[in-house]
This record gives C-alpha cells, structure tokens and sequence, in this order.
C-alpha cells in the first residue's frame, strides 16, 4: 500500500513564494516518477511538474516553466515543489501523485497514487 501525504500549502499575496512537500510510504519510492498535480475550481486537473524516479529529468507545464522547481530525495521518500512568483491563477489545491513506470507522463489519469492534496491560495 503506497500512501501520500503532502504539507505546505497555505495562502500566500501574489509574487510570494512557498514550498509543498510530499512523503511517500513504502520501500519502492526510488522506482517510480513522481508528479505535481493541481486542479482549480472548475478546471481540469494539471500536471504542473514532474520528475523520473532519480530525480534526473524533470517536466513543466508552460503555466509554472521558469517559476517552480520539482525535486526529489530518495534516500527519504520525500518530494517537493518550490513555488516562487506565485499568481492568482496559481491557487488550487495541489496533489503529490506517483505513476506507475519510473518515466513520468503529462497527462493526470496516468497517475495511479494520490495524495489527499493541500489547498494554495495567492491573493492579489
């Protein structure tokens, strides 16, 4: 049984920044890609960013490209996405999610693990 659990969330003014965290359960972390996927009201989920099981390619969606970071660290089943510049059409709530290969994919129903999510709000 693999489970989620993501931290970090909050509300933030408008060119802030924060940072998400996600630890992971389970022995097989390191084999599998990892992602971040948010969904706004209303909206479709996204996947934001991604990242192969070693941390050594990584995806952006043209929406956050250039303004968040998505890393890794194996050693302690641990995922984060450091957020900066954050807008208003940033919030949502976001999910730690694992994909079932050790390549990520862009497209959200690919992912077969998900966290409960947390909730991020930029005001303007």
């Amino acid at each position: 049984q693999v489970e989620l659990v993501e931290s970090g969330g909050g509300l933030v003014q408008a060119g802030g920044s924060l940072v998400l965290s996600c630890t992971a359960s389970g022995r097989t972390f390191s084999s599998y890609a990892m992602a971040w996927i948010r969904q706004a009201p209303g909206k479709e989920r996204e996947v934001v960013a991604a990242v192969n099981w070693s941390g050594g390619t990584t995806y952006y969606s043209d929406s956050v490209k250039g303004r968040f970071t998505i890393s890794r660290d194996n050693a302690k089943n641990t995922m984060s996405l450091q957020m900066s510049s954050l807008k208003p059409e940033d919030t949502a709530i976001y999910y730690c999610a694992r994909a079932g290969s050790s390549v990520y994919y862009t497209e959200a129903p690919d992912y077969d693990y998900w966290g409960q999510g947390t909730q991020v709000t930029v005001s303007s």
